[in-house]
């Protein structure tokens, strides 16, 4: 019984090393008939995770046109469909190829929705453009250059929870003028960088320039009573120079155009006006410079005329060759002057014919470009020159 027993376990060792020699095979087999070993694996890092979020639009700029003919339009109304198609079948009809539009206000309220924290934290934002990005579009897709106007020291909005930085009168009050309108101080430097950072968040939503606008100190209401407690010594004059440089050096890694609105007397005058502008100070901080030369703004004695306004073609004649005259005189280019032109009724009825004379004035001093103002934002396309078969429908 031993033997059979030591004869059977012997059996079974064999049994099961042969066994196990078998399975090794097998697996080696199936190892190599496997394309495992073909499979390249490659290691993603966390931050290459694939997002599920929707990417960004891409924002485009358009280069500036020469010559440039704009129109303005106020936030409400680039933010109407009605005003929209009114300046889209000018665009269409007409010469007409860029607009300007309200991007802050004399209100001190930005005209669409922000994500920039600096302009959140301020509160000023308003939904009055709620498709900012995609009206720039559209307008670029007609080949409309789009100009964002910031009404620089207007700012009611911002006073009321930062009045250390308005103008003041001389008991310590927030001055305001005649209108009603209170005043940022110029010198304030805090203004300073939120007009950068509403230049800087216009540019990023598809502006192709940013155009300041009241850029100086205030001209109506009790001067008698006004005091000002950032200019730190400097003159009025000083402090308009400063704000220049600091946009231009602000705002330069953006290479976006810069343009100013200036007093339309600048073009004339041989001082700062009392409210610091100086047409030759701002030419070497900026790619345009915009004269209102409104002719129903020239006081009774202008070029010796009791109404300036009823002589459109000869106030912007002399306002504009003076200006190129003086820009020639400051070895700059007279290429940077781009008047603003009346387009509005005061002081005179303004028909297509008066308005036409100013862009022929304009013409005639050697200048190409120019911009069109009316407040209310609805223009005759008499105003300008049509286009091959355009239609002659008008907004209602």
């Amino acid at each position: 019984m031993r033997k059979l027993w030591n004869d059977t376990g012997a059996t079974r060792i064999v049994a099961i090393l042969l066994g196990a020699c078998l399975i090794f095979v097998g697996v080696v087999v199936i190892f190599s008939i496997l394309p495992l070993g073909k499979v390249k694996y490659r290691y993603i890092p966390e931050t290459s995770i694939v997002s599920t979020t929707t990417p960004k639009e891409i924002v485009t700029h358009m280069r500036t046109p020469d010559p440039l003919k704009a129109v303005y339009m106020s936030s409400w109304a680039a933010g109407n469909e009605k005003f929209r198609a009114h300046l889209f079948d000018l665009v269409d009809t007409t010469e007409v190829n860029a607009v300007v539009i309200d991007v802050k206000d004399f209100s001190g309220r930005i005209s669409f929705p922000v994500d920039d924290p600096r302009l959140i934290k301020i509160g000023s934002a308003q939904n009055r453009i709620s498709d900012v990005k995609d009206f720039i579009m559209r307008l670029h897709e007609k080949n409309i250059y789009v100009i964002a106007r910031i009404s620089s020291f207007q700012d009611s909005f911002l006073i009321k929870n930062h009045p250390e930085l308005s103008v003041k009168t001389r008991s310590g009050a927030i001055w305001q003028d005649y209108k009603g309108v209170k005043w940022l101080d110029a010198g304030a430097q805090p203004v300073w960088d939120y007009l950068v950072a509403i230049g800087e968040q216009s540019y990023a939503l598809g502006f192709d320039e940013l155009n300041f606008d009241y850029i100086r100190y205030p001209s109506d209401g009790n001067l008698e009573d006004i005091s000002y407690s950032w200019s730190n010594g400097r003159t009025r004059r000083e402090v308009m120079h400063d704000f220049f440089l600091y946009l231009r050096e602000q705002l330069a890694s953006t290479s976006v155009p810069l343009s100013a609105d200036l007093f339309g007397l600048t073009t004339s005058s041989n001082d700062d006006l009392g409210i610091g502008q100086v047409l030759t100070d701002a030419l070497p901080y900026f790619d345009y410079v915009s004269p209102m030369v409104y002719p129903s703004h020239f006081s009774t004695g202008y070029l010796g005329f009791e109404k300036p306004a009823i002589h459109p073609y000869d106030v912007v004649k002399f306002a504009m060759m003076t200006a190129v005259n003086r820009v020639i005189a400051a070895s700059s280019s007279p290429s940077k002057l781009r008047p603003w032109l009346q387009a509005f009724d005061l002081g005179a009825t303004y028909t297509p014919a008066m308005v036409r004379a100013q862009i022929q004035a304009t013409n005639d001093v050697g200048l190409s470009s120019w911009m069109l103002w009316d407040a209310a934002c609805i223009y005759d396309k008499n105003d300008f020159v049509a286009k091959e078969g355009s239609s002659t429908a008008e907004i209602n």
